[in-house]
């Protein structure tokens, strides 16, 4: 099985495994162990943290939502997000760590962006694919509705093979040493208290 198809195979589980109780608050639980099955694992962390967002920003889109409740709600996404980046970087690190020995080509060159970015937007496509579907076969739209969504959701479809056909490209480029990677920290300003201005000026 190649990396897409690994990933694809979590991000499935983890969609609908939230769904089961689908609820933003509800506990989170990883079907897979660092120790045994390290990808797995940040994958499902990965997937995870985008399903809860992607409810929050269902949520705060809310016109009747309590003003108090929606400052509440952005401060959980603004944490959310923050995770998200952190797990691109884990994942990143992973692919580093797997790839250390790899003596790159003299021609090797660098991708626009690291495997891990591509990871990130498969998650995302994979909660597109799954609400998308949901749309397309909803019982109480009309059928003009559900034709619509089909046609979406089969753009969307080719767009998941694409992206996965493109990062199991990218990483047996780095593989084979015709890619090599770099991780650049995203060094987000916004929550650090001594970067950002309205911050620092509270201390």
């Amino acid at each position: 099985m190649n990396f897409s198809e690994i990933a694809n195979t979590v991000f499935k589980q983890v969609i609908d495994s939230y769904h089961i109780i689908n609820t933003v608050d509800q506990p989170f639980t990883n079907s897979f162990t660092k120790e045994t099955h390290l990808l797995e694992h940040l994958l499902y962390r990965k997937c995870w943290i985008d399903t809860v967002q992607w409810h929050y920003e269902d949520i705060i889109r809310d016109p009747q939502i309590d003003p108090v409740a929606a400052l509440t709600l952005k401060r959980k996404i603004d944490a959310s997000n923050q995770d998200r980046t952190d797990m691109v970087e884990y994942i990143d690190s992973y692919f580093l760590d797997t790839n250390k020995d790899i003596e790159t080509s003299p021609n090797a060159t660098i991708n626009t962006e690291s495997p891990a970015w591509g990871v990130d937007r498969l998650s995302i496509l994979a909660l597109k694919v799954y609400h998308m579907h949901q749309e397309a076969t909803r019982a109480d739209a009309s059928q003009t509705h559900r034709d619509g969504c089909q046609a979406k959701l089969n753009i969307l479809l080719e767009q998941r093979v694409d992206l996965s056909d493109a990062i199991d490209q990218l990483l047996h480029d780095i593989k084979t040493g015709d890619k090599y990677m770099k991780v650049y920290k995203q060094m987000k300003m916004y929550n650090d208290d001594e970067l950002n201005p309205v911050l620092r000026g509270q201390k």
